[in-house]
């Protein structure tokens, strides 16, 4: 079964070439089949009963911001940096998951999360949240210097989806639709903001001023330790899921950086992307005008 977010991503892309050269239908259709493969999308039900147009809507923001698997797996990597910053995002991930043998695992996972709230019915919605917040109350400990976390920790949970639609929304606008109105960031923000405060989220910004504003005010308790540097090679040296996907794979973890603001760019010590932005930017754009034809098939 097609998901929905699988059509979306399909949105502009160029079926026509399928037809002038039909040799490539299978190179199309092994691309397409191996891309729905890491995000597990062809496991996923994302159908809605009538009526139910879940918990955003076709006319949403969260639709188009969510819609294209280039710009959304780019800002899934940067997100993930982001997210590393914060001693107890980073102490959840070390003692609770086994990140180093299922990396692709946790980003199907997450990608499954973001598929079923985004387009999937309001029940599958509401499961999936619930099914979230109950790992999150079992995700707690300690930091090496003995401070307590826990994942379900309203300030800490506002942090990670601070960095999520942060990165979400920097990808949207950087490589897919640069035209994006400030209007509709903005409702984006809002609409994502209500997803966050299902999860437990408190004081979740709901504009891009906010969104600056907070992600301001916590950079004081971010930084970089030998974990995080461990956390950071295996996300970004992760095996691609084939060798056919080794080359895309490989620019989206570029891509993905080169999102990063900088301060959070100097915290990783990724200094040297500033100067190939410009070249990245277009690569990753033809790179989704590429894999939207491929999902169109």
């Amino acid at each position: 079964m097609k998901s929905k977010a699988t059509r979306l991503a399909a949105t502009n892309a160029t079926p026509r070439h399928a037809a002038r050269y039909p040799f490539m239908l299978p190179v199309r259709r092994q691309i397409a089949d191996q891309i729905r493969d890491v995000v597990g999308s062809d496991r996923i039900d994302l159908s809605r009963p009538p009526g139910d147009d879940g918990l955003f809507g076709p006319g949403s923001a969260t639709w188009a911001v969510h819609g294209d698997f280039t710009a959304m797996m780019a800002g899934g990597i940067a997100s993930l940096l982001i997210q590393m910053l914060h001693p107890a995002a980073l102490a959840g991930v070390w003692d609770h998951s086994d990140f180093r043998r299922d990396m692709a695992g946790r980003l199907r996972r997450t990608a499954g999360f973001i598929s079923v709230t985004t387009y999937g019915s309001t029940e599958a919605a509401e499961r999936m949240i619930a099914r979230v917040r109950a790992v999150h109350t079992r995700v707690k400990g300690s930091l090496p210097d003995g401070t307590p976390y826990a994942a379900d920790d309203p300030h800490l949970l506002t942090f990670v989806h601070a960095a999520e639609v942060d990165s979400f929304l920097r990808a949207h606008r950087t490589y897919r639709d640069p035209a994006f109105p400030d209007a509709r960031a903005d409702q984006y923000l809002a609409e994502m903001a209500t997803l966050a405060r299902r999860l437990g989220a408190q004081d979740v910004p709901e504009d891009r001023q906010q969104l600056a504003r907070f992600l301001a005010s916590v950079r004081t308790e971010l930084r970089v330790d030998a974990r995080t540097r461990v956390v950071a090679r295996t996300l970004l040296n992760q095996p691609a899921p084939s060798p056919a996907l080794a080359p895309v794979s490989k620019w989206l973890t570029q891509a993905g950086i080169a999102l990063l603001p900088d301060w959070a760019a100097r915290l990783h010590g990724f200094d040297a992307t500033s100067a190939m932005r410009p070249a990245i930017r277009l690569g990753t754009r033809q790179l989704g005008g590429a894999i939207r034809w491929a999902l169109a098939g």
